[in-house]
Order: C-alpha cells, then structure tokens, then sequence
C-alpha cells in the first residue's frame, strides 16, 4: 500500500518503483471476506485474531506468547488423534502419497477463457468460476429459430392438405395442388449451419452472433500469441 523505491547502492541513487496513487486504488479488484462473526472456529482470521492484535499494537512479546499458545494447541490435538487412531480427514485438500505433497482439492488447471469465463470467487472454502455459458446460449437460439421453421412448414403442409381435400376444385386450386410439395413430416435436422434439409437459413441474429464470436476468437488468438513472443 505504500511507495517502493529502488536504491542503488553503488551511486547512491533513489528511483520510484511503485507508487500506488488514488487511481491505481479505484482501480483494484473489490476483495470479498467473509464477516468475522460468521466464520468457524479454524478460519485464519478467527484462529489468529490474538496474534494479528498483538503485531497491530506493536507487541513482539505477547504476539509471540500467542502465537506458541495456537502453536502447543494444534500439537496437542494431532498426538490425541494419533493415540486414539483418529484419522484426520482435510476439508479442501487431498495428499498424494506418490509426490508427498498436498494439494487443493478443487483446483482449476485449465487456461483461462476469456469467451466464456467471467470472474472467478471463493465460496465456502471452493473456488469456483463464474461462466457465460455462450454456447448454450447459442444452440437454445438455433434451435428456437429452428422450431420456428418446422412450425411454419407444417403449417403450409396442412394448408396443402386442407386444399386437396376441397369437393369442387378450381383451376386455381389444381395449380395450388401442384404447388404444395412440402413433405407431411419433417425429417430430423443436422447440426450444420445453415444447411438444414430444405431449412432457410439461422436467421439473422444467430449469423450476427456467430460472426461476432469468430472474431472475438480471433482477437483472443492473436493476444495469446502475442504474450508468448513477450515470454520468450
């Protein structure tokens, strides 16, 4: 929260390294903690509270007291658990005996997609992230427009059907007749846009849409590419 400088010892000079000013601040991201007296009994903030007023008042001593009493307690309670066979069972991480080595149970390895990945945020200890879920909004909307089309051909098939049926037809009706060679039943559709059986084409949104993403994923690909030439 303060300014950090850069000494140089062999001159002797001073350059500011870091100066977080009113704007920097605006723009930090809002920290969301969990109210004191809502948290369990081994949360940080609850567990180390006497510790954390002692350092805040400047008492190295009585922070240091506190800090063998927390200390002592949890050597205490893991020798009852070894003596009385109790396994201890961690909440939010799991060992692997392979490597000796702890890790968190719901880590979330993959790269980060800036298409449909929001913001990421702990709940109850599991850190979770917030999505857009693009592509299922996507195909709801394709296939809304596409029960739209099959609605509007099995209409014209009824109408065709109603015309045929008609006990004194005219030479306009013969010619409508004629006309009328939409299928009675829709065949299953494919999955390729705008390519379906005899289907108009996604409407105009959905060709909006999927333009607009392919270049979102274009941009996306060319910054990813951009921050490997700047790692290497």
């Amino acid at each position: 929260d303060g300014e950090v400088h850069i000494n140089e010892l062999k001159n002797g000079n001073t350059e500011m390294f870091w100066n977080p000013t009113s704007e920097v601040r605006r723009q930090r991201l809002k920290r969301h903690i969990v109210l004191f007296e809502e948290q369990t009994d081994f949360e940080s903030e609850r567990l180390w509270q006497h510790v954390t007023s002692a350092i805040n008042k400047g008492d190295q001593h009585k922070a240091t007291q506190e800090k063998f009493v927390l200390e002592e307690e949890q050597r205490n309670a893991a020798r009852e658990r070894r003596e009385s066979g109790t396994e201890w069972k961690p909440l939010l991480f799991r060992h692997d005996a392979g490597t000796n080595e702890w890790h968190y149970k719901y880590e979330d390895l993959r790269p980060w997609d800036p298409l449909n990945d929001i913001a990421q945020f702990e709940k109850d200890g599991i850190l979770q992230t917030m999505e857009r879920h693009l592509p299922t909004r996507m195909s709801n909307h394709k296939a809304t427009c596409i029960n739209n089309q099959i609605t509007r051909h099995k209409r014209s098939a009824k109408d065709c059907r109603r015309r045929k049926a008609s006990d004194q037809p005219s030479n306009h009706s013969q010619n409508t007749e004629s006309s009328c060679s939409t299928p009675e039943s829709v065949q299953e559709l494919s999955d390729d846009d705008g390519k379906y059986l005899g289907f108009e084409s996604l409407c105009a949104q959905c060709g909006k849409e999927m333009d607009h993403l392919k270049e979102i994923h274009s941009a996306v690909l060319s910054l990813q590419k951009a921050q490997q030439d700047i790692h290497r």
